[in-house]
């Protein structure tokens, strides 16, 4: 099997020293992973307009974008998949609200800078995040593993031609598969 490549595109909204994060729900992991909205990239689809559409999926929140923080790069052997992850600086107006009727997508909250060394718990998503926020100095980071494997709600049997996981722990769910 040849590798995949998955391009994720997520947004840093930042207010008042805190950070808008999101839980998602995987069916292969007990726990909630947390992290920056955002998602798969789709095909004829720039990385900014991602981060829009996602943002608003996932928050209902409309943002604009300002620019690239971060890009980070990790692979998932056993799934033969490459994500290369485009973090942007966003800003938006409002109040985040979970999106209804979505199984993925389970909270969404304001975090200090301190409380994500700990709620990130997926150190491809940690590391960079925080190593931006240290210093505002856009960077490129690379993992040569990605350290989780994510099973879709959405996936196929292995039998069938497989969407590859998030390893970044970010939106799962076939946009046209929603109701």
């Amino acid at each position: 099997m040849a590798w995949q490549r998955i391009h994720l595109c997520t947004g840093l909204l930042e207010r008042d020293g805190r950070i808008l994060v999101v839980a998602n729900r995987y069916p292969n992991l007990p726990q909630l992973l947390w992290g920056l909205p955002g998602g798969r990239q789709e095909s004829q689809e720039t990385a900014d307009r991602t981060v829009t559409r996602e943002f608003a999926e996932e928050t209902g929140l409309k943002v604009s974008v300002h620019g690239l923080a971060y890009v980070a790069e990790s692979f998932d052997a056993s799934t033969q998949t490459q994500f290369t992850a485009f973090c942007f600086r966003v800003d938006g107006d409002g109040e985040p609200r979970l999106p209804a009727g979505d199984l993925h997508v389970r909270d969404v909250r304001w975090v200090e800078h301190a409380e994500l060394t700990t709620l990130l718990t997926v150190r491809v998503v940690r590391e960079p995040l925080l190593a931006y926020l240290a210093d505002r100095q856009p960077r490129y980071f690379g993992f040569a593993e990605a350290g989780i494997t994510i099973a879709f709600a959405d996936a196929p049997s292995a039998s069938d031609d497989a969407i590859p996981p998030d390893g970044a722990g970010t939106t799962p769910r076939r946009r046209d598969d929603r109701g």
